[in-house]
């Protein structure tokens, strides 16, 4: 897990709030190693069957009420930042969450998750929600921004997490 000024930035900016820093941890399950990506979870395009990588959150601050999750492509400029591969809505109560892998390209969600925005790909790369990795082709890292947020735009908290390489 990285923190990044740039993070904070990014919600500040989104939402207008001011950001506090938090020390929540963020661990990838369901085979993702932040090395590399797991065989398969690469878009359709490319032959893969890909989901976001479940994640098991700890020590969120207090009063966080929602996750806000965000998906990027560090190598692909265009989908490298403010959840370029789509940026999902997780309601949480407690101070941990464990999220459920999103499947690629679904716009209708369970038990109250929900696409904030769809990533930004387009043409036959094009997704309601999810883009698993394959924007730049192989080589190219993956990781996702995690928000612990409060009402409409409070962010509590950030953190980083790296998915790995494709």
């Amino acid at each position: 897990m990285i923190k990044s000024a740039a993070v904070f930035a990014t919600v500040m900016a989104m939402s207008g709030t001011s950001a506090v820093a938090a020390d929540f941890k963020v661990k990838l399950t369901g085979g993702w190693n932040g090395k590399s990506v797991p065989a398969g979870q690469q878009c359709k395009l490319f032959g893969g069957k890909g989901a976001t990588p479940p994640m098991v959150i700890s020590a969120l601050p207090e009063g966080t009420e929602w996750l806000l999750v965000q998906f990027n492509d560090r190598d692909f400029k265009p989908l490298s930042k403010n959840g370029g591969h789509g940026s999902f809505r997780f309601p949480v109560t407690g101070t941990s969450a464990t999220l459920p892998a999103i499947p690629e390209n679904v716009s209708k969600l369970p038990n109250g998750i929900s696409v904030v925005k769809r990533a930004r790909s387009s043409g036959k790369f094009a997704s309601k929600g999810y883009l698993p990795p394959c924007s730049g082709g192989k080589g190219n890292a993956y990781f996702a921004d995690v928000f612990a947020m409060q009402g409409k735009k409070t962010n509590l908290g950030a953190a980083r997490v790296e998915m790995g390489r494709y």
